[in-house]
């Protein structure tokens, strides 16, 4: 532990840039200057941060060598590498409803909503189901909630 944070704290005065002293001699230079001196300090600032993009890409991509690492770049690979464990065992763990779930129970709340409608616009609520009177609406709410707690289970 204590040789990777002298590892993240070691700064070398010598390497470290002026960017106020870049900052005043750019702007007494042109535009064209500029863009000349931005995209050769991109192409140096690369160089001196002494990692290689191929390295960096193996990285992320998981097939660096481990031994040519260091301590930080070893670490982050295997946390990277515990949570895509993790999260692939989550994603078999999960159920699904059937295909056929959400239409059932979208069709009984709908089914309800007619019964109750058909009741009411009925003549003497004689309609879906005649001399049962009142308990028209029982059944429509009957369908209605239990399309409503096939909700509740829906994954």
């Amino acid at each position: 532990m204590l040789m990777a944070d002298e590892e993240l704290h070691e700064t070398d005065s010598n390497d470290q840039k002026d960017w106020q002293g870049e900052t005043s001699s750019e702007a007494a230079t042109g535009d064209a200057a500029k863009s000349e001196n931005a995209a050769g300090e991109n192409a140096a600032e690369d160089e001196n941060y002494g990692v290689d993009m191929e390295k960096v890409e193996a990285v992320l991509n998981a097939t660096a060598d481990k031994a040519t690492l260091t301590p930080q770049m070893q670490r982050m690979m295997s946390r990277q590498a515990e949570n895509t464990k993790r999260v692939e065992e989550t994603i078999k763990g999960t159920k699904s409803n059937p295909r056929w779930f959400v239409p059932v129970f979208c069709a009984l709340m709908i089914i309800g909503l007619i019964w109750c409608v058909v009741y009411y616009l009925s003549p003497s609520g004689s309609w879906p189901i005649p001399n049962i009177g009142a308990w028209n609406l029982a059944i429509g709410f009957a369908l209605i909630m239990i399309g409503f707690l096939m909700t509740m289970g829906w994954r």
